[in-house]
């Protein structure tokens, strides 16, 4: 037995061995084209100023942060790469923002002043030119082909340690993330070691393309934590297009607010199972409500393409020309309706969302509900919806919060806090109710399981 172990273990161990690649030869045949980016901002931050004006503050360290002082002007430090050889330079946005000059360091210790030819903040991207020719470039890949658990490189400059290499695989595509309201990048997410001065810098597949645009990592301890997010190379390219010859990126635009389906959602939308996009609010006078899309409405589909997860939605829109018309398939009342959208203009102004009394309880799910004052109706905008007071058991389980705004179940309005009571003791044991909230402005859904 021990011997079989033996030969088992190294039967394995050569298996794994001969499963993983080498990357010595990719590496020297792409760094030439990797730079790195240095970003010095002579302005002082917000940040340093209000601490100056803090009475706490020991008049030493007052005036060691001296706003006139450059020691508190730290510069960014990042990644890009060449994407032309007359100097074309593509880097993440955030690396070059607010940037007053911008060094790029080539692979043979040449400098160059670069210019900022165009940024896109939402989709994190910069075009930078520097004057030179001849120079190195990338191989431009495809995203789009790209499969989960195959391998990727990252190259780039963490903590100002040039040309670092790491490797890892794809853990995941269409990632959406939650910091990202509008989520309009459908990430890259793998487990290749990105950390501080990485951004920007490029991700390879194996056969030396560059397939993604290393952006951010997800952490609790603001060090690689196993959790990388790259922009898939596909969009970059229709981004460089647009800076190259417009100076800034134009995307189409839906005006809606949208949700992920689960399982629960769906059963109480009473959908097989859970795909698309859930309305979980409109713009009144955007796109969407012109063609007659509703709110607790589920997009399956846009211009013939099927939605399976939430955050594809947004990428299709961003992608649409501005006053294109295209079918929207709609789940409504467990039937599949078909509208006509002519898109609109995304604008910066519209990535948010501008935004004596009865009593009710329900013990047996947990969840109290007062009417809304007057005051409140007016802060929020609203003529009805009631303001949950209390939520334990079944309604914390769901996900609804104390101070959460509800404004409808099961599709219809809430009027009251007697008319939401009535709704609830008419749910019988076993049903599961969708319920729209308001909290801290943004609207969602919850299903409400009956037990």
């Amino acid at each position: 037995m021990k011997r079989w172990l033996v030969l088992f273990c190294v039967s394995w161990v050569g298996f794994a061995s001969a499963q993983v690649p080498q990357f010595t030869d990719l590496v020297k045949e792409v760094s030439p084209a990797v730079v790195n980016i240095r970003a010095e901002r002579t302005r002082q931050s917000d940040r340093w100023a209000d601490q100056l004006q803090d009475p706490e503050l020991p008049e030493f360290f007052r005036r060691f942060m001296d706003p006139k002082s450059p020691r508190f002007r730290p510069p960014a430090m990042g990644s890009g790469f060449i994407i032309s050889r007359d100097g074309y330079v593509l880097t993440n946005h955030h690396v070059v923002a607010d940037a007053d000059e911008i060094t790029v360091s080539l692979s043979d210790r040449r400098q160059r002043t670069a210019t900022l030819v165009g940024a896109d903040p939402l989709s994190d991207l910069a075009l930078l030119k520097i004057d030179a020719d001849d120079l190195p470039t990338v191989k431009l890949g495809r995203s789009a082909s790209l499969e989960v658990g195959e391998w990727v490189v990252a190259i780039g400059s963490p903590f100002g340690f040039e040309y670092s290499v790491t490797a890892g695989i794809i853990s995941a595509l269409g990632r959406s993330l939650p910091e990202n309201s509008a989520n309009y990048i459908p990430f890259i997410q793998t487990d290749v070691a990105i950390n501080p001065g990485n951004s920007g810098g490029p991700l390879f597949n194996m056969d030396g393309e560059v397939i993604g645009i290393n952006s951010q990592i997800f952490t609790r301890s603001g060090g690689f934590m196993g959790l990388s997010f790259s922009i898939p190379f596909d969009i970059a390219l229709d981004v460089v297009e647009q800076l190259k010859t417009e100076g800034k990126v134009t995307r189409g635009w839906l005006g809606v607010l949208i949700q992920p389906i689960d399982k629960d959602l769906a059963a109480s939308f009473g959908m097989d199972r859970a795909t698309g996009a859930l309305v979980a609010e409109i713009t009144s006078d955007g796109p969407a409500a012109a063609a007659g899309i509703l709110e607790g409405d589920i997009i399956v589909e846009f211009d013939g393409r099927e939605i399976d997860l939430s955050s594809q939605l947004p990428h299709f829109v961003g992608q649409t020309r501005v006053g294109e018309k295209v079918d929207v398939v709609v789940i409504r009342d467990t039937r599949r309706e078909r509208l006509k959208v002519t898109i609109g203009t995304l604008d910066d102004r519209l990535l948010g969302v501008n935004r004596s009394s009865g009593q009710k309880s329900d013990t047996s799910l947990g969840l109290g509900v007062r009417d809304l004052t007057d005051d409140e109706r007016v802060q929020l905008d609203l003529d009805k919806g009631v303001l949950v007071i209390r939520s334990v058991g079944t309604s914390a389980q769901a996900g609804i919060q104390r101070g959460d705004v509800i404004t409808s179940m099961g599709g219809e309005q809430v009027q009251s806090a007697d008319n939401f009571g009535a709704q609830l003791e008419a749910l019988e044991p076993g049903d599961r109710v969708h319920i729209r909230v308001l909290r801290n402005g943004r609207p969602s859904f919850k299903v409400l399981k009956v037990d």
